[in-house]
């Protein structure tokens, strides 16, 4: 199984739990990481001459131990953050890059592991982010390149969620975010569940899900959040993933990529 991703920490929430569930189950995976992260949190506890970069490498590699990535590789381009940024339009940035030459990159990888599986993002990149959207093209392009892997586009159960905000509203429980509401690039979040063609059961990882994620320290922003979540409510909002396969029938179903 080979995943794309577009920054550092990007692994954990969307396929953490089937990176770790495929690696247990003997399969290998490689971790393709498509940007630097150049415009992740700066910590405060940069050694001299550290960068950024260097510790979002070492927190990859953290996550990866825990995760059972067998390889991680690096397609080597700028973050290109947010939707109307600046950083948009680097030429250096992955937005900017030529599809078909990033997309030759990754398929390059595609070829050296003779790969069954590939993940990537849903068709907005689950949020809008303009690195997202460009991974998800880049995946199914460089698969067609490859000639190689089954493509599934790992996106977030809007339905789901959208329950799970009415059901904390209702206990009580402030709710702010709305999935319906507008993301990065306007769209709603995620995907609803006619859309959606898997549901990966990933309970038993779980523990190794949430490891991963504390393993990126340094943006606190992202993993605070969900680290500060107790550990039953993190299960059950994190405990499946959701892959979309744009060649299977319509309609959602417990499954598992490689069957």
């Amino acid at each position: 199984m080979v995943c794309l991703h577009a920054h550092p920490d990007d692994e954990c929430i969307g396929t953490g739990g089937t990176i770790a569930r495929a690696s247990a189950e003997g399969h290998r995976v490689v971790l393709v990481v498509a940007t630097n992260g150049d415009f992740g949190e700066v910590p405060d506890d940069l050694a001299e001459g550290e960068t950024l970069m260097d510790r979002r490498r070492v927190e990859v590699q953290q996550s990866a131990a825990v995760l059972g990535i067998h390889r991680i590789e690096w397609l080597g381009y700028k973050d290109s953050g947010m939707t109307g940024w600046e950083q948009n339009a680097d030429p250096e940035c992955l937005f900017q890059a030529d599809l078909d030459e990033a997309a030759e990159r990754f398929a390059t990888i595609l070829r050296e592991e003779n790969a069954d599986v590939i993940t990537t993002y849903d068709w907005h990149g689950t949020y809008g982010h303009p690195d997202h959207i460009k991974v998800h093209h880049v995946a199914h392009r460089g698969a067609e390149l490859a000639g190689l892997g089954k493509v599934f586009d790992a996106t977030m159960n809007r339905s789901a969620m959208q329950r799970f905000a009415d059901a904390a509203r209702q206990s009580g429980v402030e709710a702010d975010f709305d999935p319906d509401g507008p993301s990065d690039d306007g769209n709603p979040f995620g995907e609803p569940e006619e859309v959606i063609t898997f549901a990966v059961d990933v309970t038993p990882y779980i523990a190794a899900k949430r490891e991963s994620l504390r393993c990126h320290a340094s943006q606190v922003t992202d993993s605070g959040f969900f680290m500060q979540m107790p550990e039953d409510v993190f299960a059950l909002a994190f405990g499946t993933e959701y892959f979309v396969d744009r060649s299977a029938e319509p309609g959602m179903r417990t499954g598992w990529l490689f069957d």
